[in-house]
């Protein structure tokens, strides 16, 4: 890997608290996939430093933080619309502290600062993201949109480095992509590099380009150069998919380092080297995945979106997995059968109210159609009972007016006869 640069090159030092991104092979910082049992589970088989996914800075502003009893992790939280509370980051001090960055979603100074504040006695690094395309974070004027106002990512950078880095002796650094041309990528890596960061993450794509889109490298010997002659370390990011393969590239183009995103996301042995076995079989990791998972009370739906994500699509046990409600219901798909697993997962459920009734968006909508069914029948009886009282009363009214007309006949008759009877008398 890079070797330390010569004495009369800049290298930003090190904090105390803080650590070195060279000679690393990294998990990239992913909405949903990054969650506290995603790190673990990468640091389990081998990654050097674990990214959190990234956390808007409202989102953290005024959130209630606790340790949880039973996991010993740190949870930062807030009520929600309806009454339950949020876990809206949580870590694992004795298994991820020392080797985890928390990335910040932010388009302001002041609230990046207040954000980073809560979190940095417990991390080693803070991380701008200004690369992620999604509307959820540009429409903020965050993540890819921080490329089109560098000098707001610039001053977003400055304070955190002087009023988080600097105090909490952590590292500050950023995640960016790749700008139009090679010279506005550079004009912008080299105003980064000045703000007091120790680290830089190169995403191999332009704002516009989807993740199936083959990764950029060309410009990547540049970005490195750039790095290194501010003393600032430099990751790349894109279709990297082993430990072997991000370390041969980062050799090849003089970066840094690499970090693994969708490769990971898909199956986290991707860190583990050769020598270790290499890329294990997707049921070792889901099973490993789970155990971690269960331990730190993951929200199940993070886990069944994770299993999705592990498991293969053509598995015949895909679906039922994800048709599963309960940490409870998808062990035996997986096939554990260990006693002590399966009462620890009845206890989680409980603990997270799986174990209650739930009524789904399917459940609402087939309940209403049992209901419109139930309702259209009673309508159709009342129609025909209705139909027949109908027909009786109408019966029954024309069977009077005959009656009526007749005894009116009669009457008329009988009159009839009576004057008749008289004329002649």
């Amino acid at each position: 890997m890079a070797s330390l640069p010569s004495l009369h090159v800049p290298y930003v030092p090190i904090p105390k608290n803080g650590v070195d991104y060279r000679g690393k092979i990294v998990l990239a910082p992913m909405v949903r996939s990054g969650e506290l049992p995603s790190r673990l589970l990468a640091l389990k088989y081998g990654a050097d430093l674990v990214w959190g996914p990234e956390t808007v800075d409202r989102s953290m502003i005024g959130t209630t933080q606790e340790t949880n009893p039973r996991t010993g992790c740190i949870e930062w939280s807030r009520p929600s619309n309806n009454g339950q509370i949020n876990v809206i980051y949580r870590i694992d001090p004795a298994r991820e502290s020392n080797k985890l960055i928390y990335q910040i979603g932010t388009a302001s100074p002041d609230y990046a600062v207040q954000a980073a504040t809560l979190i940095a006695p417990w991390v080693k690094g803070v991380d701008v993201n200004a690369g992620c395309p999604k509307p959820f974070s540009t429409s903020g004027g965050m993540g890819a949109a921080l490329l089109r106002t560098p000098d707001l990512l610039c001053n977003i950078l400055t304070s955190l480095v002087e009023k988080v880095g600097k105090p909490h002796e952590i590292g500050i650094s950023v995640k960016i992509r790749l700008l139009e041309t090679p010279e506005l990528t550079s004009d912008l890596v080299h105003k980064l590099c000045k703000t007091g960061i120790m680290g830089l993450t190169i995403h191999c794509r332009t704002t516009p380009m989807r993740p199936r889109e083959r990764a950029i490298r060309e410009q990547l010997r540049m970005i490195g150069d750039i790095c290194r002659s501010h003393g600032v370390a430099c990751l790349m990011n894109g279709d990297v998919t082993s430990r072997e393969q991000g370390m041969a590239l980062a050799k090849e183009y003089g970066v840094d380092g690499a970090m693994i995103a969708t490769a990971a996301e898909a199956n986290s042995s991707v860190f583990r080297t050769k020598e270790e076995g290499g890329l294990l079989p997707w049921q070792e990791v889901v099973k490993d995945y789970m155990q971690l998972a269960m331990s730190v009370e993951n929200k199940f739906g993070n886990t069944k979106f994770l299993l999705s994500q592990l498991m293969p699509g053509k598995s015949p046990l895909y679906q039922s997995v994800q048709k599963s409600r309960s940490y409870t219901e998808v062990l035996p798909l997986l096939e554990t059968t260990d006693p002590d697993t399966i009462e620890k997962a009845k206890e989680l459920d409980h603990i997270l109210k799986l174990d209650v009734p739930l009524v789904t968006k399917a459940d609402v909508k087939r309940q209403n159609k049992q209901q419109n069914m139930a309702n259209q029948t009673m309508k159709q009886e009342k129609k025909r009972a209705f139909g027949q009282e109908g027909d009786q009363n109408l019966n029954q009214e024309r069977s009077k007016k005959q009656k009526a007309e007749i005894a009116a006949e009669n009457a008329g008759f009988e009159g009839v006869g009576h004057g008749a009877m008289a004329v002649a008398a």
